[in-house]
């Protein structure tokens, strides 16, 4: 059933009702029975239980949650107290501490649809067996009739049966910014998208103007709120490339640990070690495969991230987000309230008899002036001051007209009681114009204004050819044009349409337009130079999404503008091939922008989806990145996305983009860093037990060196100033891994010279100290001490002495912090032997102390071969140029 292609005599029978009784009563509860509620469905939420139990599938997890069965068997077997008991309750705590942290973040859906909840109309105006009657909306079904009028929430979707000078107010729906005309009597084509649907209105909508009576055609989820409904239950929350890669790299390092367990237990056979001895190394093992601290610092860094973006307009509502903006390489964005101000305003004036148009200025001449004055006269709109604020009251189109002449000095007010009305006729869909009457000086005249073609006939003087030019040059810039036109009236004379729109005088014409933000152009030339491609999606028309696009620089020469009618005819193979070149998608219904946005995502992109009204939400919650407006946006929107701005400024993501950008070479660092040390424990355990036969470290030490020594400086480092030029690289591929680039072999690199150094530092403590304890005391210290200090290293790829050593005044106090609590760990009796750590020689902390730092040593010449490598690279290129 196409509603808007049938006359609504053949939906009333279709739909078994009768358009002046509306539905039989004795057919109700059949009908409620057959449609059900005319509500949105709610889908079954989670409870908190599972939510929380779903955080242990991890791999990490799991293996961590092994290791804390396999610690509490080995403390319950060998009976020595509450000590033994400390590790596996320690180990346990810090699962449970990440499965919190996971439930946290799962609402972000059901919120969304909670507010496509709110928007529903309460109530309903009826009429039901012949009888007017105020019904709750939720009772309404298909082929009741409904009342409509201005200021009323629309209930459901509806076919119109009557109508007068009716306008409802779409943009949450369609995104266009001015309130779109209805008619009853118009039969759109099938094809036709929501924008178009004139003899239709829709759910969650409103009125603004007229009056009219409807014929309801579908209710709950079959409406088309209901289907931005459904479409957002199915778009699942991809996990954002850090959180992928992440995943990925905790499931090699748990089949790490466990190949390198099963190497342990074989050795440990052949060599007929102690299965308690072979069960606690394997304990080890997986403690120092996993960097429990990682999670956690990747976390408080984003955070700090958000309180910096915070600052800049932009909420975050999932932490991620952040690192997923930084990698957009395709913004695509609603025009309406996003990259323009959401808001007509009247752009030329045309004086009858000029030579053009000309531009709206606090300064236009007398003739603009009068212009002006006349068409303020034939307006219901006004534009007040709130504390500085303009606030338009009424239709976008007068308001604009209203605000033009306030620029001019000419106040509305003031005109009324100037030019006092005497009478009115309101416009209507049918002529398209509407008529003031007003005395002046002692006189009356009829000021009319309205569309221009429906105006010409009516006119007897002026340069109408002219005129006609101008008009078609205006339009070609995408201004919506309204003509003027009045006469002077008799005293006598009559005050109906037919004498009052006839014989009138030309006087001009007015263009008007929702402009762009004055700073959303350096916004997208900013994009450009970061290598991210800026794409305009929305209901409104082509003609005016490409006006707007050509002047913000976001459709170049040879790009293209598509209709959504013209998308709806491509496969996605033909929109896949197009994609790169299509710049603009005008009059689009909320599939298509989701179909868009997944091609993009087909070729490997990381798209970044802008917008503020309903339309806009299943694309926003597709996107790997959804920002939603918050003045302007709706609360769907908002629900849907993962970022708010709370000035609706496009050039606010700009911002965000770098911060997120700096924040991923941040975590970059971070994840470099901690890894090292990962890779470090896992190789001093594993060729320990090759070489010693015995573990060189305790599961406790490595906890602690994982989560206390480790992470202090790791959060240190995440707060890293942003590089300067990092909005002049282009967007890290979606594909690009953590470790590309070499990245990941410097870190294995690192992670043995780590290992090398605590297995060095164990011989060492066993040679010198002559016990296993002091073995491992020194391997403690060592290892722990070596992450401290080259956390230094990791701040940049320049020599560590060209830096100034306070521009990170947070990572020194972390290391002086990582400093005192080694010491104290070390020389506090109870809590050293709770380590399993013992004193030591004084030239054995003196040699520990210059082995830890033996790595700035290795780094800072790694670096210096590395930026001679790079230097010569570049001049082979500028020959080559």
């Amino acid at each position: 059933m196409l509603p808007h292609t049938q006359k609504p005599t053949e939906l009333a029978e279709e739909l078994n009702s009768d358009l002046k009784t509306g539905v039989n009563l004795d057919a109700l509860p059949f009908l409620t029975e057959k449609y059900g509620k005319n509500k949105l469905k709610e889908t079954k939420k989670k409870s908190y239980l599972r939510k929380f139990f779903e955080q242990f599938k991890d791999v990490m997890i799991i293996i961590l949650l092994i290791a804390a069965a396999v610690s509490f068997v080995l403390a319950v077997l060998n009976n020595e107290g509450l000590k033994e008991f400390f590790e596996p309750a320690l180990i346990v705590l810090i699962v449970i501490l990440n499965a919190v942290m996971g439930v946290s973040q799962e609402n972000k859906a059901e919120k969304a649809l909670d507010a496509l909840k709110s928007m529903s109309a309460p109530h309903a105006k009826v009429i039901r067996g012949g009888k007017d009657a105020v019904i709750d909306a939720e009772e309404l079904v298909p082929g009741d009739l409904i009342l409509l009028e201005a200021g009323d929430m629309i209930p459901a979707d509806a076919r119109l049966i009557s109508s007068s000078s009716l306008k409802s107010e779409e943009s949450a729906l369609t995104g266009e910014s001015v309130a779109a005309e209805k008619a009853f009597d118009a039969l759109p084509d099938g094809g036709a998208p929501l924008g178009d649907r004139s003899n239709m209105v829709f759910s969650g909508c409103s009125i603004t103007y007229g009056t009219a009576k409807a014929i309801v055609t579908s209710t709950g989820m079959n409406t088309e709120m209901g289907k931005i409904a459904n479409l957002l239950n199915d778009q699942t929350d991809s996990g954002t490339p850090l959180q992928k890669k992440l995943a990925q790299m905790g499931k090699y390092l748990g089949f790490v640990a466990l190949g390198a367990c099963a190497i342990i237990f074989l050795i440990g056979l052949l060599f007929h070690i102690d299965p308690r001895q072979l069960f606690m190394t394997a304990v080890s093992l997986a403690v120092s495969a996993i960097p429990e601290g990682l999670p956690a610092v990747v976390t408080i860094v984003l955070a700090i991230g958000v309180q910096r973006m915070v600052k800049r307009n932009a909420i975050i509502r999932r932490l991620p987000a952040v690192e997923t903006l930084g990698s957009a390489s395709v913004i695509c964005s609603d025009k309406t309230g996003t990259l323009t101000q959401n808001r007509m305003t009247l752009k030329k004036a045309y004086l009858d008899g000029s030579a053009d148009a000309d531009d709206i200025s606090p300064n236009n001449d007398d003739n603009i002036r009068k212009l002006l004055t006349y068409a303020v006269l034939c307006c219901n709109g006004s534009v007040v001051n709130d504390n500085g604020k303009e606030i338009h009251i009424g239709d976008p189109t007068e308001t604009s007209i209203v605000a033009a002449a306030l620029l001019n000095g000419i106040d509305k007010a003031s005109l009324s009681s100037s030019y006092p009305r005497i009478a009115e006729l309101p416009f209507d869909s049918d002529r398209k114009l509407m008529t003031s009457v007003n005395e002046t000086g002692g006189k009356r005249i009829a000021v009319v204004k309205g569309a221009f073609d429906m105006l010409v006939p009516r006119c007897v003087k002026g340069d109408l050819k002219k005129a006609a030019a101008i008009n078609e040059a205006l339009s070609k810039q995408a201004l919506r044009i309204i003509g003027v036109a009045y006469k002077e009236l008799n005293e006598s004379g009559d005050l109906n349409i037919e004498e009052l729109e006839r014989g009138l005088t030309f006087m001009g014409l007015v263009g008007m337009i929702d402009p762009p933000r004055p700073e959303a152009k350096a916004a997208v030339d900013e994009c450009r130079s970061a290598g991210i491609t800026p794409v305009m999606i929305t209901g409104d028309h082509v003609i005016t999404a490409s006006a707007i696009a050509k002047e913000l620089g976001i459709l170049k020469d040879g790009g293209e503008a598509v209709t959504g009618e013209e998308l709806s005819r491509m496969s996605d193979d033909e929109l896949r091939a197009r994609i790169r070149n299509i710049a603009v998608y005008a009059r689009v219904s909320p599939s298509d922008k989701i179909r868009i946005v997944k091609a993009w995502q087909d070729e490997g992109e990381i798209v970044s989806m802008t917008g503020d009204g309903v339309n806009d939400a299943p694309a926003l919650k597709a996107a790997d990145i959804g920002c939603a407006m918050g003045i302007t946006g709706t609360d769907v929107a908002k629900g849907a996305a993962d970022i708010t701005l709370t000035d609706d400024n496009f050039a606010t993501i700009i911002q965000a983009v770098k911060e997120g950008r700096g924040i991923y070479d941040n975590i970059k660092k971070v994840i470099g860093y901690l890894l090292g040390t990962n890779i470090g424990e896992i190789l001093t355990v594993f060729f320990a037990m090759l070489i010693f036969k015995m573990p060189p470290l305790l599961s406790m030490q490595l906890l602690w060196i994982n989560l206390v020594t480790d992470s202090l400086p790791a959060i240190a480092l995440g707060m890293e100033q942003i590089d300067p030029d990092v909005m002049l690289r282009k967007p890290k591929p979606a594909k690009e891994g953590i470790f590309a680039h070499g990245y990941g072999t410097k870190i294995l690199l690192q992670g043995t010279m780590f290992g090398a150094l605590t297995l060095l530092g164990y011989w060492l403590g066993s040679y010198v100290t002559g016990s296993h304890e002091g073995a491992q005391t020194t391997a403690f210290i060592i290892l722990a001490l070596t992450q401290i200090i080259h956390s230094f290293n990791m701040r940049s790829d320049r020599s560590l002495f060209k830096m100034n050593p306070f521009s990170n005044k947070k990572l020194n106090l972390a290391a002086l912090a990582g400093f005192a609590l080694m010491l104290f760990v070390i020389f506090t009796p109870f809590v050293s032997d709770a380590f399993g750590l013992v004193l030591l020689p004084v030239k054995l902390y003196l040699i520990a102390l210059a082995i830890a730092a033996f790595p700035i040593v290795v780094v800072e010449i790694v670096k210096l071969v590395e930026r001679k490598a790079k230097k010569k690279a570049d001049s082979v290129q500028v020959k080559q140029r």
